[in-house]
């Protein structure tokens, strides 16, 4: 009775800057992922633990997935692997809970006009028009339902970002927070120009959007299930919300566009419409982003499809 022999491969790993060998695997098992030679190689350098390392067949490429399996790659029985150390990470679900809680306090305290940001005699007073409460309570709607979206509802592909990008994420929502803030909740802020119409048309662009929005996250939730990192198609459902996965392929930054336009024309604030304009170009580029990963992936990827804005962009 023949015995079927198992070939195992020896890996090793250069240091990416200057090839220095760091580590040498022995007899690892062909159907070994990446993300177990990760583990492997953490055992030998303590300090860099897996979601910290970057794993790459050159130097300067791309780095390779977790799931990708060893015999797949092309590499002969003895692999070559470069690391890059990604520096410190922290979790995504960190991230947003510390990027949404920030905007969230700091406009409250704006609002209630805390001392030492408007004159003294302003201080725990409330506006005059009610414009300016009816923003305090869609711009504190806005990140609640980003907080609870994160504990509740988003399923991340990636489990980490660098530490250091949390510093810069803050600093500009907090930042535009309290810029955005200071004038709407300030004591000579004046309502829009067209009053009352002009707010309720606003009020109810922010809130289809906001419905909007959340649906998508919904929807892109629904196509993963708990713990894969496996990528499908979004389409419509039955939520008409959805359909306009029809012509948009990140339709959940088309709703936060058009959130961001109600809030923006229900102000009537230029410190919101420059946020606006900075966090489309933001998504813009996330959209298009995505949307070049998807024709790539998808050879059936729907073609009337547009990034963020139908036939447009």
């Amino acid at each position: 009775m023949s015995r079927i022999s198992v070939v195992f491969f020896e890996v090793e790993i250069l240091d990416a800057k200057t090839k220095d060998k760091l580590c040498f695997l022995d007899k690892v098992e062909p159907n070994a992922t990446i993300g177990e030679i990760k583990s492997m190689f953490h055992k030998s350098h303590p300090q860099w633990y897996p979601a910290r390392q970057s794993i790459r067949l050159d130097p300067k490429g791309k780095s390779l997935k977790d799931e990708d399996v060893l015999q797949h790659l092309p590499v002969g029985t003895t692999a070559t692997f470069y690391f890059r150390d990604l520096g410190a990470q922290i979790s995504w679900v960190t991230v947003f809970l510390t990027e949404y809680t920030g905007p969230l306090v700091i406009y409250l305290m704006f609002y209630f006009r805390v001392p030492f940001i408007y004159a003294s005699k302003y201080d725990f007073t409330t506006s005059k028009h009610w414009v300016v409460h009816l923003a305090c309570m869609c711009h504190s709607f806005h990140y609640v339902k980003r907080l609870l979206e994160t504990l509740f509802v988003h399923r991340f592909s990636h489990g980490t970002m660098p530490l250091r990008n949390i510093f810069k994420n803050c600093t500009y929502y907090w930042g535009f927070a309290a810029w955005m803030a200071y004038y709407i909740n300030h004591p000579l802020y004046t309502p829009p120009i067209y009053g009352e119409q002009q707010i309720r048309l606003a009020l109810i662009i922010f809130l289809f959007c906001q419905i909007g929005n959340f649906s998508i996250h919904i929807a892109l939730r629904n196509l993963r299930p708990p713990g894969s990192k496996t990528r499908k198609i979004p389409y419509p459902t039955k939520n008409p919300f959805t359909w306009i996965f029809l012509l948009v392929s990140c339709p959940n930054y088309t709703y936060e566009l058009g959130s961001w336009l109600g809030f923006t024309l229900m102000t009537q604030c230029l410190p919101v419409a420059f946020f606006t304009l900075v966090g489309f170009v933001q998504m813009t580029v996330w959209a298009k982003g995505k949307h070049r990963s998807y024709l790539k992936e998808f050879r059936d990827y729907p073609p009337l499809r547009s990034p963020i804005l139908p036939f447009i962009l």
